[in-house]
């Protein structure tokens, strides 16, 4: 049914995606698939790393640590924005593309008051995405 699964992940905050994570890993032992885990960073230094070459290499040791921990076949993607904030849902979908992912295993967020305002990424991405977007809330 699926071939390959993309898992953004914001490494400043691993321990609020545990859902996504277990999931998707379900997910790839079910259809004997990779995870390929996409972080989006910045030109400029930040808590994930103090460069995109930094940043890569922590998103390499993320990947490989979840495939000793659940068991699958991982790989990772990095990818550098100019302005990750206002870039990031555009960049995670042309990742998808670029990738062939053809299912998105995405953290969600209860909804509140603000997604009336902002939208969400995971819906933002899924409004945007040609493969199927799976949204994990927390």
């Amino acid at each position: 049914m699926f071939t390959k699964i993309m898992v953004p992940v914001d490494l400043a905050h691993q321990e609020k995606l545990t859902r996504s994570l277990d999931c998707a890993a379900e997910l790839a032992r079910h259809f004997g698939i990779p995870v390929i885990y996409a972080g989006v960073t910045g030109t400029a230094p930040g808590v994930a790393g103090h460069s995109p070459a930094d940043f890569t290499q922590h998103l390499a040791d993320f990947a490989a640590a979840q495939q000793e921990r659940q068991g699958v076949a991982t790989g990772y993607h990095a990818i550098v924005s100019h302005d990750p904030r206002v870039e990031l849902d555009e960049k995670l979908v042309r990742a998808s593309e670029d990738l062939q992912a053809d299912l998105i295993v995405m953290e969600g967020h209860m909804p509140n008051v603000l997604d009336h305002v902002l939208p969400s990424d995971a819906g933002t991405v899924a409004s945007l995405a040609k493969a199927t977007v799976m949204v994990v809330r927390g």
